[in-house]
């Protein structure tokens, strides 16, 4: 089983890569605007977002939702293939394609937790930025057209789905009625801290969506962009290692410092958006605001509420959905009209994001381990 949830990492984390790094490339070559390529891209977050909603109230996710998932990641990769030059096309491939994205590592992520040790998870989890950083590095020598990228991303997409199906054929899992607890969370009242992770995302959108477009427009080679997110990915790696010490501090502080680094990090890209040498140094942050900052958002919001998996689900729903669907959308409209600012809109933003951290105040009777 661990060498299946390896595997399902790598090629998982491979299509990521692909989406992430060579998608808005392709949508560029051809021809759509950059307001365009941000509405088609906003797609996938917005789905992100909605769809734990009805999973929350209406639905579960079980193995015949899990393989309805799988058919619909593959079925909607095919139709990037044939679809790509229809804009309306691309926005519903790319709709459901988020619906597959969002069902299928859930519930992978049950089985690998029910199967591996907790110390030994986070060893198979890396395969996946692994995956990440060897589909950059293979598809950056053969990216000759559009549709080389979309044969890539089906072919893993099949992959994908097999491997995951195989797994779930052979995973057991308990199913048991989960205790009633509480619902502590009250996103009113620590709206700062709700807010701040949001705008969190909404700043990445910019390097998300439009990163590649950005410094190749500005005379960066494209195998040079390559490797500075395969640069990215590897320091990621390094700080999953050796983070341990770092979240025995105070987690808020430490979101509240990597919120500030994020910042700057932006900043530099906007001040040398063509300096390789600044641009690798940017990159070298992702250490700290991606692979640190996440680490200790879900370890603080454990500790913050009793009702930890609601907590993990808005998380990721509001952060990772809502935020990266207006950052995605937002910055496709400013690097349609102001693309020289962009970076320098996204340092802004983040910025906002650290001062209602820093003024986020949790109540005296949650903050003996936080």
């Amino acid at each position: 089983m661990p060498t299946l949830l390896a595997s399902f990492y790598f090629f998982y984390f491979s299509i990521i890569g692909i989406y992430v790094i060579f998608l808005p490339k392709v949508l560029s070559m051809v021809h759509y605007t950059p307001s365009e390529i941000g509405i088609i891209l906003a797609a996938a977050p917005l789905v992100r977002f909605i769809v734990p909603l009805f999973f929350m109230r209406y639905l579960s996710i079980d193995q015949r939702m899990f393989n309805t998932a799988l058919l619909i990641m593959v079925f909607s990769a095919i139709s990037f293939y044939f679809t790509i030059e229809s804009f309306y096309s691309v926005l519903i491939s790319n709709i459901f394609f988020g619906v597959g994205l969002s069902l299928v590592l859930p519930y992978l992520e049950l089985i690998a937790l029910y199967y591996l040790a907790k110390e030994r998870y986070g060893k198979i989890r890396l395969f996946g930025s692994l995956g990440f950083i060897a589909v950059a590095l293979l598809l950056v020598d053969h990216l000759d057209g559009a549709k080389t990228a979309l044969l890539f991303l089906l072919i893993l997409a099949i992959v994908t789905a097999t491997i995951a199906f195989i797994i779930s054929k052979n995973a057991t899992l308990l199913h048991k009625e989960p205790k009633k607890i509480k619902n502590d969370i009250d996103l009113l009242r620590d709206w700062r801290l709700w807010g701040g992770f949001i705008l969190m995302q909404v700043g990445f959108g910019s390097f998300y969506n439009f990163f590649t477009i950005s410094v190749t427009d500005s005379g960066v080679a494209l195998d040079t962009t390559i490797y500075l997110w395969s640069f990215g990915v590897v320091v990621e790696i390094a700080m999953l290692y050796t983070q341990a010490p770092l979240l025995k501090l105070n987690l808020l502080r430490v979101i509240q410092a990597t919120t500030l680094i994020t910042s700057l990090r932006w900043l530099l890209i906007y001040i040398a958006p063509s300096s390789v040498v600044l641009l690798f140094a940017s990159q070298s942050l992702h250490a700290f605001s991606f692979a640190l900052f996440h680490s200790a958002s879900i370890s603080y919001l454990f500790y913050l509420y009793a009702h930890r998996s609601l907590a993990q689900q808005l998380f990721s729903g509001l952060a990772y959905g809502l935020g990266a669907f207006v950052g995605a959308l937002s910055s496709g409209f400013i690097y349609d009209h102001f693309p020289q600012h962009l970076f320098l809109v996204s340092s802004i933003i983040t910025l906002v994001a650290t001062y209602l951290f820093l003024t986020f105040k949790p109540s005296t009777s949650k903050t003996q381990k936080v």
